[in-house]
């Protein structure tokens, strides 16, 4: 059918453009603050890039969503404003008859926000947190560049190394201030080396002098010097063992923790993020209406606070929930449930405003006046 099949190319071609502007901007944004981790030394810098595509990858359901929302509000206000919205009313067609072929548009779309929200989001925070945890317990001497001061995994220790050797276990002129025990403790050596004790990893320093000072004024300094001396280097050769946030564990592994708050606070934002696509395809049907006298800004402007306003209330009920503040079913309820039936209503009653317009549009009009033709009188 052209109706559907016109409405269709132009919404694929909109959505196309507007998920790669999207996703470019996320890129660049994405890319900006993981190069500001990797100069904090909470990212590896040669991982930059990979942190960032997971990262980008877990933003994909608001990314989805904001597209399909801007490319059917804009492709509907286009129409609006070229008067071919016109047409289509005129033809008989009502915002009604709209709906389908919307949905059988946005249907694969929201397959794909679905299984974003479901497995790629916990994955690609998986992903991305397991980089981070492993970067994070490297050794002091791993983490160090050469001939640059650096703080410790525990920021306790300031480490400086004038490393030359290819292995990344051992350095040279080791530099190490730290506090301990009220003492600020200056140690310097010739050269160190990494050695596994347990499950702990240990800094081993030859030929070095150590220095401590109280922090307490009229303390008194301790000089010794030594030929062999250990510290402990801040790393551990054992996996960490701190318990995986619900926004990295699989939806299968929430399902069966339901009972916790956080994990159904989880399972309301992911299954949020589906029920908030479906509403946004309503919601542009709705705001997309355009006076091509007015312009279409007021409409845009609209439609931009009602997404940011929706996804922040989002957010928010996923704090809520996983407080126990509210409970999953009634916040999802209200929220979701309330933006449905608000868009509805607002599409049935502007569908039943062009159905009065028509109906008076194609009335059968007056029959023309009478007239009376005058014969000239002999």
């Amino acid at each position: 059918m052209l109706f559907h099949s016109s409405l269709r190319k132009e919404l694929s071609r909109s959505f196309g453009a507007t998920l790669v502007v999207l996703v470019t901007i996320v890129m660049t944004m994405m890319l900006i603050r993981t190069l500001g981790l990797a100069s904090k030394g909470s990212v590896n810098p040669s991982e930059v890039f990979l942190v960032m595509a997971y990262t980008v990858l877990g933003y994909m359901p608001t990314i989805l969503s904001l597209s399909l929302f801007i490319a059917i509000g804009g492709t509907l206000s286009r129409m609006y404003r070229d008067s071919e919205m016109v047409i289509w009313f005129s033809s008989g067609r009502g915002l009604s008859d709209f709906v389908e072929p919307l949905f059988r548009f946005a249907w694969p779309v929201l397959l794909l926000i679905a299984a974003m929200a479901l497995i790629g989001w916990p994955w690609a925070n998986s992903q991305t947190m397991g980089m981070r945890q492993q970067y994070e317990q490297r050794g002091d001497l791993e983490r160090v560049s050469p001939g640059e001061f650096r703080e410790s995994a525990g920021r306790l220790r300031v480490f400086f190394i004038d490393k030359d050797s290819a292995d990344s276990a051992t350095a040279t002129n080791v530099f190490i201030w730290s506090v301990e025990r009220n003492l600020q403790i200056t140690t310097s050596a010739r050269s160190g080396r990494i050695e596994n004790v347990g499950n702990s990893r240990y800094l081993m320093l030859s030929n070095g002098q150590r220095l401590e000072r109280p922090l307490l004024p009229n303390g008194a300094l301790k000089i010794s010097e030594f030929e062999t001396y250990g510290t402990r280097a801040g790393g551990s050769s054992a996996g960490s063992s701190d318990a995986t946030p619900p926004r990295a564990r699989t939806t299968l592994s929430l399902l069966g923790d339901f009972n916790t708050s956080a994990a159904r606070g989880e399972l309301a934002w992911r299954l949020g993020m589906l029920l908030a696509a479906i509403n946004f395809v309503l919601l542009a049907l709705a705001v997309s209406s355009v006076n091509p006298r007015v312009g279409r800004s007021g409409n845009l402007l609209f439609a931009l606070f009602a997404f940011v306003i929706y996804y922040n209330l989002l957010n928010l009920g996923q704090s809520w929930i996983s407080s126990g503040r509210y409970g999953m079913g009634g916040f999802m309820l209200l929220l979701h449930g309330g933006v449905a039936l608000f868009a509805v209503s607002w599409l049935t009653l502007r569908n039943n405003n062009w159905t009065r317009r028509k109906n008076r549009g194609t009335g059968a009009a007056p029959p023309p006046p009478s007239t009376t033709r005058l014969e000239p009188t002999p």
